[in-house]
């Protein structure tokens, strides 16, 4: 049978929540414990062959504990399979108990032995020998209910297993991960797929895991997504492309640029005018009927340079903006704004004066550290440090809870929040939405610009599309995600923000 998922499913929960929902299945499917961890073992060998298909030897590292267990199911399917199989007990067979000691067992009589050296330094060598010797190496040492640092045993072989130069598949989260903020216990397991069960886990999305975690497969164990799990709802869920579909479906024969909305954009100090060009461009790319660029009088060619379609205005002071107000929908206030006595003024009209809805980014958003205030028609998009800005703490504290932070910025500041960086985070009051696309090549200069010009864009078109201002965030989110995947797909190093644009039509065109 086919255990893995070829798509992730969309909720996240808490370690203890899938333990939960283990218990359900038990009792609403009546399947013992023994065989969801023999379909978790099943499941993991099927995806050891699929990520390494000529892999004829294996080392499967185990604890004590149930994830154990999963690592001796795994070892006795490979014995089976004719692979040759070293299984190393860091926790002594005679210590195991209720499944993982049947699994043990299952695994001896299939002919299975295990090695379990007698001293720290014997299993420091072994583990280290087989870490380099073996094709996979198979992490079953510790499960989602590690709550503290590593120590003794166990952090040898997290250290051996990670010195080693054999690929490693973790079973359900590497161990040393914490299951809920992503975060090492001391150290963790390097990984480079991670198959996980029942239900995903946040800690496989936040902090640093995908640092430790390689590619995930999931599996269900074939529990059925029609069971009733109503007592264990969550709040965190991924993005994924269906999203676009729902969000942007084909527009109507009859359209004209009055109902896809007018988007002005205003930043471009002297010397930044790149930031509010990216940004303009991206809302026309995203669907805008009209754009308009308000900007200093020195950045007014550099904007209008090679995108005729953006229209472009030179602000000396403030109440410029006022007649442009009339005639906008949204505005994106920040890519290249600075913090000059003209870009206050220009800030504070803005917040003071216009009613409709608006995107903040990069320097509208450290201005508003200075003067916080809350709005509910607005998206913030900080990255950690402006994050921790306008929260008034450091990167450390935002990045080692991004989902208190992430809550934190809607309950204080209102509308929608968005915390940038790996797994982006998109707060409203109740709801939170994970985006695991996109790649370490986004790291680079412009590229919030491009994302706010993207929610910009499609603000614009929210009313025509019956979108809300929450929906308009995970969509933009997400897009920018993939296109940013699209550019990547080519290499991440050298990627820049202005690659993404072309890509932007693709996807806000979905078929």
């Amino acid at each position: 049978m086919n255990w893995l998922r070829a798509e992730l499913p969309k909720d996240i929960y808490k370690a203890d929540e899938v333990r939960a929902l283990d218990k359900i299945a038990i009792k609403e499917l009546a399947i013992s414990s023994y065989e969801l961890m023999c379909r978790a073992g099943e499941a993991a060998f099927e995806a050891l062959q699929t990520h390494w298909p000529h892999a004829r030897s294996v080392a499967v590292v185990c604890g004590g504990g149930n994830n154990a267990g999963d690592g001796y199911v795994v070892a006795r399917l490979a014995l089976q399979q004719g692979f040759e199989v070293c299984v190393v007990a860091v926790v002594a067979t005679e210590h195991l108990t209720g499944d993982a000691e049947h699994a043990w067992k299952d695994y001896c009589q299939s002919g299975g032995a295990v090695e379990s050296p007698p001293d720290r330094q014997g299993l420091l060598r072994f583990l280290t020998d087989i870490s380099s010797a073996s094709d996979v190496i198979v992490d079953g040492l510790l499960g989602t209910g590690l709550t503290r640092d590593l120590e003794g045993d166990f952090l040898d072989a997290v250290c051996a297993i990670n010195t080693g130069s054999s690929p490693v598949l973790a079973l359900d989260i590497p161990t040393g991960l914490h299951a809920d903020t992503g975060l090492p216990l001391g150290d963790a397991v390097l990984a480079d797929v991670t198959v996980t069960f029942i239900g995903l886990k946040r800690g496989l999305f936040l902090g640093v895991a995908p640092d430790y975690r390689g590619r995930i497969e999931f599996s269900s164990l074939g529990i059925p997504d029609s069971i009733d799990l109503d007592p264990l709802p969550t709040d965190l869920r991924r993005l994924t492309p269906s999203l676009l579909k729902a969000s942007l479906p084909p527009r109507a024969p009859t359209t004209h640029k009055g109902d896809n909305g007018s988007v002005l954009l205003v930043g471009g100090a002297p010397g930044m005018p790149g930031a509010i060009r990216l940004a303009a461009e991206a809302a026309l790319r995203a669907g805008a009927g009209l754009v308009r660029v308000a900007t200093h009088p020195e950045s007014v060619a550099s904007v209008m340079a090679g995108r005729a379609e953006v229209m472009c205005e030179g602000v000396d002071k403030p109440q410029d903006l006022k007649p442009l107000f009339a005639a906008s929908d949204v505005v994106v206030l920040g890519p290249g704004l600075g913090q000059s006595a003209w870009s206050k003024s220009l800030w504070e009209e803005v917040l003071s004066s216009f009613e409709g809805t608006l995107v903040l980014d990069a320097d509208g958003l450290n201005l508003l550290s200075q003067a916080p205030q809350e709005r509910e028609n607005w998206i913030l998009t900080p990255h950690p440090g402006e994050a921790a800005r306008l929260l008034q703490t450091d990167v450390t504290n935002i990045q080692s809870d991004r989902l208190a932070a992430v809550r934190d910025l809607a309950q204080t500041f209102g509308g929608i929040s968005v915390l940038k960086g790996a797994s982006t985070l998109v707060a409203e009051r109740d709801h939170i939405g994970l985006c695991d696309m996109g790649n370490p090549g986004m790291a680079t200069a412009g590229m919030g610009d491009v994302l706010a010009g993207l929610l910009g864009g499609l603000a614009a078109q929210s009313s025509n599309l019956r979108l809300s201002l929450g929906r308009v965030a995970r969509t933009g989110v997400l897009v920018h995600a993939l296109c940013g995947d699209d550019v990547a797909a080519s290499g991440e190093r050298g990627l820049v923000a202005g690659d993404l644009i072309e890509h932007i039509r693709s996807w806000v065109n979905p078929s």
